[in-house]
């Protein structure tokens, strides 16, 4: 049975805004810095700071969208498959984000830089290629490029797979000295992964073997 309207739209809402508050918060920060109410409101590296934020929240989304799939399973609620794009679109929100305030802040916009760094920093070429897999998936979340694709749809977005291991690489590699927090990362996405080859490796069990 379908829930009703009324509460999907609160649902969404309370989804909404729970990905939008790191944002806020950071904005809110960002402007205390800038109009110097509180110039240490983002510690005293505030560009490394709002890139981290930025794209901290971008991987923990990813995680987070990634898990639909497992709960939906686990919990037979069809429901939460409808909160999958939307947590998809905002991956590539931060994650956008988190590649502007590199760019804008840090290069400050020096685009012959750009590919220079790319090719010469491991971390932030692993970064960048996840960034650049998100681009063709965002574009085609709607349900009009599900429809044009059909099958290659899913096989198309499959990639996003590739996208999380990417930036949890990423991530780890930017950690100087303390691992455990993208040790927890890549630790959350084994799970996720494995929980996916194991549904895959049952699915293949159960169907129903050509006769000889």
């Amino acid at each position: 049975m379908n829930p009703p309207r009324s509460f999907l739209v609160l649902t969404k809402t309370f989804v909404h805004a729970l990905a939008l508050t790191p944002l806020a918060i950071l904005s809110w920060q960002f402007w205390q810095v800038f109009s110097e109410a509180d110039i240490d409101a983002l510690g005293a590296d505030p560009v490394a700071e709002i890139e981290h934020r930025l794209g901290i929240w971008a991987l923990r989304l990813l995680l987070v969208t990634l898990a639909v799939t497992p709960l939906r399973q686990i919990t037979g609620q069809p429901l939460l498959i409808r909160f999958r794009r939307m947590l998809g679109l905002y991956v590539f929100a931060y994650a956008s984000l988190h590649f502007s305030a590199w760019l804008v802040l840090d290069l400050r916009g020096y685009w012959t830089m750009l590919f220079e760094e790319i090719v010469k920093r491991p971390y932030i070429t692993v970064g960048f290629t996840a960034w650049l897999l998100l681009v063709p998936l965002a574009i085609t979340s709607t349900r009009g490029w599900m429809r044009r694709l059909a099958r290659n749809w899913g096989r198309l977005h499959k990639l996003v797979y590739a996208v999380a291991v990417l930036a949890v690489l990423h991530f780890w590699w930017i950690v100087k000295s303390d691992i455990r927090e993208p040790l927890l990362y890549a630790g959350i996405l084994a799970l996720l992964l494995g929980w996916r080859l194991w549904r895959w490796r049952a699915s293949r069990r159960a169907a129903p073997q050509p006769e000889p």
